[in-house]
């Protein structure tokens, strides 16, 4: 530790800190743009200067200088580092001078305006007069995408943006042209970017040069309501800030969250919006003959109860979607009880995981924060970059600082980072089960839902289970073998046991032709059900679920109730809710219980609080927020000797399409002119 005076206050500070850093550890404020936290130094903007009294006579860039780098004193006192005295607030005001010389004034019409630093640090920082009066700067905008909106007039080549494409995503798309004030920021070409996390340079730019696209002069900061949530696109369970004007969400922003997304979220994440806007399942509707016409509440259960009970006990199930609560799942299987049902299912996708085979045969065991100690990774069936963006950029970072060995057994694809790859399928896989112990400490083993949504997924899991215990995965204080699920609901829903019991049916077997009489559809819209079985769907959107359904009850989306989600590592979180289902829509949960009572099997609770109450009193864990229960590792050897024989079939990422993966995102116009973009048709997405 190096012992320094900032301000007049006396710190002890790490010698690898910068002289920002240690500033900010003693209570100063150090205004910055081009220096950010998660990105290398450029020390592009000067705006850090500060004063080292008895060094250089002039201010220092405190963000490229360490506390090492800080010549001692002859008689060996603290440096004294000053950041209000008169040297430093002239320079800062020359700085700030020199950034506006160009800089246009946008402020009445710039969506940054209430949310620039640039705003903010003139105010601050800044005087209240100019002495130039000269032609300012032009740049042409450019087109770098439909996420991404660019006012160039404004950039100051703070280079933030392009260090994030290049070092964070892994997509080098963003660079610098010309040089001093010819100098510009743009793709190569004009071209669109490509990167699923493209929009986090929208909040990393200080000034506005890069806006949303969508949002576009939508509203203004001080409009919003502001509620903190939790996005249910992925597993990540990545924290999100949800922004409303009236019932209408406006947009959606990350929160910092070391260790789940950082401060980074995917672009379907931020950019799906307007999906849950449209295509809104908004009252009742009852099938009669071809077609869904509109009905009442009472109507619609009425309806349900007659085909309820003329089914026998065996011929009805229950299916929950990727995006349900676990508060309404767990109301549906307690309705499913009491109605002497035996088939439900949460794995529309036919994985094979089962909560019978321990907690930690499911879970990302190592965590998401443990991957930046993995000195190993080996990725199974799986795409991150498709399937978990911000999971990707975390390994990216990890891969960055050397030391890491990644192989790859699946399809080849571009994840930002280089890997060995090892083979296609399971026959590679096999090699591993009897495989010395590598040399290394902590080894992640990533399995994917391409190697277990398959007919001989039971196989391959235990397969990876045993690979992963014979070459040293599996130790004292570490478990790698991590199970990365694409479905927000999915862990929550093993939790509470959303699977099959004795004698019942899988959501597989449940979709087949004349298997149910009666099938209740908790947003389950990834499954083809064949004609035959009554199916009652409980949802938000007119997707492929309520296509299929005889009976539609409007469901609430994720940003219209609180609920718990529990995310691929295990992690409980709790989504809030920040606007209203609309017209006659109502929460899931709240749906499940009056139709209890409509089928004489009325549930115990009548509030949220109590079904909450209930849950942690059969599920204790789910009650502890923001942490992580974890698995025992004992399981993961009894799963090993479970044994089977998979075939040859190599594996596939069950994502196809990263943009249009579930039925918001389908509804959302956004994503649907970025996955055109992405499959090649600028014409059609650029109009």
């Amino acid at each position: 530790m190096t012992k320094l005076i900032v301000d007049g206050t006396e710190i002890d500070v790490p010698p690898e800190y910068t002289l920002l850093q240690a500033c900010e550890a003693a209570g100063a404020e150090i205004p910055r743009f081009c220096f950010h936290e998660r990105l290398s130094i450029a020390g592009n903007c000067r705006m850090c200067l500060i004063e080292v009294v008895g060094g250089p006579p002039k201010p220092q860039a405190s963000c490229a200088m360490n506390v090492r780098d800080l010549m001692p004193n002859k008689d060996g006192s603290p440096k004294v580092l000053l950041t209000r005295s008169p040297m430093v607030k002239k320079a800062r005001e020359g700085v700030m001078e020199f950034l506006l010389i160009n800089h246009p004034l946008d402020c009445p019409i710039c969506d940054q305006g209430g949310e620039c630093d640039l705003q903010d640090q003139a105010m601050a920082y800044g005087v209240d007069n100019t002495r130039y009066h000269e032609n300012k700067r032009a740049v042409e905008d450019k087109y770098i995408g439909i996420l991404v909106k660019t006012i160039m007039n404004r950039c100051i080549h703070c280079t933030r943006c392009v260090r994030f494409a290049t070092e964070v995503a892994g997509v080098p798309e963003l660079g610098a042209i010309g040089r001093g004030e010819d100098m510009e920021i743009t793709t190569y070409l004009e071209s669109a970017m490509t990167s699923e996390l493209q929009g986090n340079v929208v909040d990393l730019c200080p000034v506005g040069a890069l806006t949303s696209k969508p949002y576009a002069f939508a509203a203004r900061p001080w409009e919003l309501n502001k509620t903190e949530s939790i996005d249910v696109m992925d597993a990540l369970g990545s924290a999100i800030r949800v922004d409303t004007r009236g019932r209408e969400v406006m947009r959606i922003l990350p929160r910092v969250n070391d260790d789940v997304n950082e401060e980074w979220i995917s672009d379907k994440t931020r950019h799906v919006v307007d999906g849950l806007r449209t295509q809104r399942l908004d009252q009742p509707y009852i099938r009669e003959g071809a077609r869904l016409r509109p009905a009442s509440w009472p109507e619609a259960f009425a309806a349900i109860a007659v085909k309820v009970k003329g089914a026998k006990a065996d011929r009805i199930g229950a299916i929950a979607g990727d995006l349900a609560a676990v508060e309404e799942m767990f109301a549906l299987k307690e309705l499913m009880d009491r109605l002497g049902a035996a088939s439900i299912d949460c794995r529309q996708d036919g994985a094979a995981l089962d909560p019978a085979l321990g907690r930690a045969s499911y879970l990302f065991n190592a965590t998401i924060a443990g991957i930046e100690q993995a000195d190993g990774l080996m990725i199974i069936g799986a795409n991150p970059r498709k399937e978990a963006p911000v999971l990707n950029a975390r390994i990216r970072k990890r891969w960055r600082t050397g030391n890491l060995k990644i192989g790859l057994i699946g399809e080849k694809a571009d994840l930002t980072y280089d890997y060995a790859y090892l083979g296609a399928g399971p026959e590679t896989l096999a090699e591993f089960a009897s495989h010395a112990p590598a040399k290394l400490e902590r080894q992640v083993w990533l399995i994917g839902q391409g190697a277990l949504a398959r007919p001989d997924g039971a196989a391959v899991l235990s397969l990876a289970a045993k690979a992963a215990a014979s070459v040293g995965a599996i130790k004292d204080g570490w478990n790698g073998f991590s199970v990365l699920h694409t479905a927000a609901a999915r862990v929550g829903a093993l939790d509470i046991g959303f699977v099959p019991a004795a004698g019942g049916r899988s959501a597989t077997d449940m979709a087949k032709a004349g298997a149910l009489d009666v099938l209740f559809n908790l947003g389950a819209d990834e499954i083809d059900i064949a004609p035959g079985a009554f199916v009652v769907y409980i949802g938000t959107h007119g997707d492929a679920g309520a296509h299929r359904a005889d009976v539609i009850l409007p469901g609430a989306a994720y940003t219209e109730k609180s609920g718990i989600y529990v995310n691929t590592e295990g992690r409980v979180q709790m989504a809030a809710r920040a606007s209203f289902p609309p017209g006659d829509a109502r929460e899931d949960w709240a749906i499940v219980r009056a139709l209890s009572d409509a089928l004489g099997q009325r549930l115990a609770y009548d509030s949220l609080g109590q079904l909450r109450a209930a849950l942690f009193a059969a599920h204790p864990h789910l009650a502890r927020i923001d942490e992580i229960a974890p698995g025992n590792a004992a399981d993961i050897e009894k799963l090993a000797a479970r044994g089977g024989t998979p075939d040859k079939t190599p594996f596939h990422s069950p994502v196809t399409d990263f943009y249009l993966t579930n039925p918001i995102a389908r509804a959302s116009p956004i994503m649907g002119e970025c996955s055109a973009l992405a499959r090649g048709e600028r014409a059609v997405a650029a109009e």
